[in-house]
């Protein structure tokens, strides 16, 4: 590819990304900059280097570059005789200062506003893409488009191929004999036989791993759990989602078996089922989950290695037989609307 070629592939994306509505890492940094700045939360004379302000927004100086230079041509910060910027339009008046500057005097603690998100595209959209593919497959069977789903993100086709890549290490897409990316459908079987991969692998590895579990990150979810088990805090679909991951991901990332690891988090249809049923009809206090959930803490909590995959056991197989009624009932619902990179193809 030449070098304009690479240009226009890079405004391509840019354009895209503010047709989404997703500013550039840059002009979320400028965004807020230019709000303190505008708000006087951040004085005149202060100086403002590119190191503090990347540690604040956790990314690297290149974006922050750009920022202030945006911010010197509007105006609001000048360069002066030292290393940096001045928070003022006019250095020749106005003594620098050298201070501590932090997230809350930028307002992004006080005022509830996010520090920027600057994690890779890719992880900070692969959620979304997640759970559109994981609804997909619950009506039917889809062909995930990459080029389709990197304009509806406005990011490269290389960032759509990792995307696609940690989808088929979860087990939600594959490849057809034409290299397409397909999704679904889900059906009883396959949904049976996770569970029964579950079933084989999760106890035991559970076992082995209890030990290595760090105690302090049991007791909150101990009393989580007895709280929503009592009606005491509201309970969301998200709320069910989390626990889940706890049990099913979080605590077996002890386990020092890569391989089967990989096995059990490539089993994960059981979870989308509940998840969009869920997210379809709601979830109420006396879901058998938490109390199921409660017992392997308690165990693990006690050191009652063998008592928690015994627990964990008896949850599978009370999950299944509910999982088996919840896909029923899914069976009768409307498909819903989805995103354009997911084609149905039968």
């Amino acid at each position: 590819m030449t070098h304009g070629a690479l240009l226009l592939s890079s405004k391509s994306v840019q354009e895209s990304a503010r047709a989404a509505g997703r500013p550039l890492r840059y002009q979320a940094i400028y965004d807020a900059l230019g709000r303190a700045l505008r708000e006087g939360r951040v004085s005149p004379g202060l100086v403002l280097l590119e190191g503090p302000v990347a540690r604040i927004f956790g990314t690297s100086r290149g974006p922050v570059r750009k920022a202030f230079e945006q911010l010197h041509r509007d105006g609001l910060i000048s360069r002066f005789d030292g290393r940096g910027f001045l928070a003022t339009d006019r250095p020749a008046h106005v003594p620098p200062r050298r201070e501590t500057l932090t997230a809350a005097r930028l307002g992004l603690a006080a005022d509830g506003a996010p520090v920027v998100d600057t994690r890779p595209t890719a992880e900070r959209i692969y959620a979304e893409v997640e759970h559109a593919v994981s609804t997909s497959i619950a009506f039917g069977q889809f062909r995930v488009v990459e080029l389709s789903l990197s304009q509806h993100f406005g990011v490269s086709r290389t960032v759509a191929r990792e995307m696609l890549a940690r989808l088929s290490h979860q087990g939600l897409i594959e490849k057809d004999g034409q290299s397409h990316w397909l999704a679904g459908p889900l059906t009883a079987k396959a949904v049976a036989d996770d569970y029964e991969i579950l079933r084989l692998m999760e106890p035991p590895a559970l076992r082995a791993a209890a030990p290595a579990i760090p105690r302090e990150t049991l007791r909150p979810v101990q009393q989580r759990l007895a709280q929503l088990i009592a009606g005491d805090v509201p309970v969301d679909a998200t709320i069910l989602t989390g626990l889940e991951r706890e049990l099913h991901a979080h605590y077996l990332s002890c386990y020092a078996n890569r391989k089967a690891a990989n096995m059990m988090a490539r089993s994960q249809l059981p979870r989308v089922v509940n998840r969009i049923f869920f997210d379809t009809l709601g979830v109420t206090c006396d879901e058998p989950f938490f109390v199921e959930h409660k017992l392997v803490i308690d165990h693990l909590l006690y050191g009652a290695y063998d008592a928690a995959a015994s627990s964990l056991l008896a949850h599978l197989d009370a999950a299944a037989a509910r999982t088996r009624r919840r896909l029923k009932v899914l069976s009768v619902f409307t498909e819903p609307a989805l995103p354009s990179y997911l084609v149905r193809t039968c």
